[in-house]
């Protein structure tokens, strides 16, 4: 596309009156207006013969391989025209993305005679789609402009801050990182022998190894660490109800945060972890992944978890589940419940687990219906909701106790303190040698 620049333009607009005036004061110049016109005109088709061509134009846009929901990025366009002819021209660039993107200015930021830097701060996970760039350049007499669109097959996840998952996960686990790691006296199902030392008193007389201290002629007693290599898995229901917000953000995202918190935690203990997702049916399942270097791929994965719109299907979904998974694990399910029948749905699928797997049921505080129930009264319209907002956490309680004496473990906590609590449960199941 070729067109006028604005000196181009106000050339025109200026000297054609002129030369219109000067030929109504001289009859004898009234070819001064199209002959001025028309020398702009040829002035334009030398210009535009003298720009580089667009198709010398190679046109690049390099973005990060993976981008953090409210965290600022940077993509950086690159225009090379191969021989150099436009360096030393004024060189435009204008990207075109999808919302989820952040793009804070369509118009990039000149960093270098062929570079241009467009600041991102994205919104939503999912992946982020750069649709096409646009760049122009002038020519070297300035009255023309050349533009070109390019489209740009380039896609990157989008999803949560890796490294204030990793801080806030560290911070937590520091504190008991040594559970699964020093020696522990206390036996259990799926405990580690780890040596022999002499008994003294205070120690349990269960760990006296009698056969050694026969041999010995010395009360030996066997030493026993928490085993490790446990499976856990983060099974996060996607649906309807995960999408509304809590807090400023979606339930989803809350979830997501604490899982990927509770998956670093586990990696770094030296069990394994997996992502499973789910809403009208499974969405995604990673299996089980070892050690902290698989850690960004759980993040990544995380990040095609999109805002579901279906009701969640809580039988399809946790017996799938549980159809791959090959050993007992530690499934921790993050989930929201809106009303009793799928509540009664919720908690037989979650029976069936409990039979093989250790459960562990996340669920966020509603703090609006707390404060609906709490605040005073001044209308009946306010009566109203208190004794709706009563009857809904009456019943929420009584999904959580029948949860409870199925054997499964809760969880319930604030939106911004999940990842925390479930972390600091699944330590206790640890330290306590139930996984």
């Amino acid at each position: 596309m070729i067109y006028p620049t604005r000196p181009c333009v106000l050339a025109a607009l200026i000297g054609a009156p002129l030369a219109l005036v000067a030929a109504l004061m001289q009859p004898n110049l009234w070819l001064a207006a199209p002959g001025w016109l028309l020398g702009l005109g040829l002035l334009m088709v030398v210009d535009a013969v003298l720009a580089a061509p667009a198709r010398s134009a190679d046109v690049r846009l390099d973005v990060p391989g993976y981008l953090a929901v409210a965290a600022p990025s940077e993509a950086r366009l690159i225009v090379d025209f191969g021989n150099g002819r436009a360096v030393h021209q004024k060189l435009e660039a204008a990207l075109d993305a999808e919302a989820r993107v952040g793009l804070e200015q369509s118009r990039g930021r000149r960093v270098s005679e062929t570079e241009f830097a467009f600041p991102l701060k994205p919104e939503r996970r999912g992946t982020a789609i750069f649709n096409e760039a646009i760049v122009r350049w002038r020519g070297p007499l300035g009255l023309i402009w050349r533009q070109t669109r390019r489209p740009l097959p380039v896609q990157t996840p989008v999803g949560s801050d890796i490294r204030r998952i990793e801080d806030e996960a560290l911070r937590m686990f520091s504190r008991d990182d040594q559970h699964g790691a020093k020696v522990q006296l206390d036996v259990g199902e799926g405990a580690e022998f780890h040596a022999l030392r002499d008994f003294h008193s205070g120690m349990d007389r269960r760990t006296v190894d009698w056969k050694q201290s026969a041999r010995h002629h010395t009360l030996l007693a066997k030493e026993f660490r928490i085993e490790r290599n446990h499976q856990v898995v983060m099974a996060l229901d996607c649906g309807r109800t995960m999408s509304e917000p809590v807090d400023g953000a979606p339930r989803i995202d809350r979830a997501i945060h604490g899982a990927l918190i509770l998956a670093y935690a586990s990696l770094r203990g030296g069990d394994r972890a997996g992502l499973f997702a789910f809403d009208g049916r499974p969405r995604l399942s990673t299996g089980a992944v070892t050690g902290v270097g698989a850690f960004p791929l759980l993040v990544r994965q995380a990040a095609n978890i999109d805002y579901g719109t279906e009701e969640t299907n809580y039988a399809f979904g946790l017996t799938s589940l549980s159809a791959t998974l090959k050993r007992r694990s530690l499934i921790v399910i993050f989930t929201e419940f809106a009303d009793s029948t799928s509540a009664e749905l919720m908690i037989e699928s979650v029976g069936r687990l409990i039979r093989k797997h250790l459960v562990l049921f996340v669920v966020m505080r509603d703090d609006e219906l707390e404060g609906l129930v709490s605040a005073v009264p001044e209308t009946p319209e306010d009566v109203s909701r208190a004794v709706v907002a009563a009857t809904l956490l009456r019943e929420r309680d009584v999904v959580l106790g029948r949860l409870r004496r199925l054997g499964a473990h809760i969880v319930e906590a604030p939106a911004d303190r999940l990842g925390p609590e479930a972390l600091n449960v699944y330590l206790d199941l640890k330290r306590r040698d139930l996984l």
